[in-house]
């Protein structure tokens, strides 16, 4: 399953709290799109997913919104 999670106009650390949260709540398997505006974002969340054991599958920058594609793994 897919998730959406809009994480526009939070600085950090806020979007790596708020990924954190939802991966919470999601099942192994799933994914998880993130769009962020934070620029630190594009760093900040592959780091916080190698610590917790996930997988980036994608980032992409499209003019001002940074978009992740998360995969939860454990």
């Amino acid at each position: 399953m897919k998730h959406k999670l809009d994480l526009r106009r939070l600085l950090c650390p806020l979007p790596v709290i708020r990924l954190g949260e939802a991966m919470n709540e999601v099942d192994i398997g799933d994914l998880v799109e993130i769009r962020a505006t934070d620029k630190g974002t594009m760093h900040d969340i592959p780091a916080w997913t190698r610590v917790h054991g996930h997988e980036v599958i994608d980032i992409d920058e499209k003019n001002d919104e940074i978009v992740l594609i998360i995969k939860k793994l454990v």
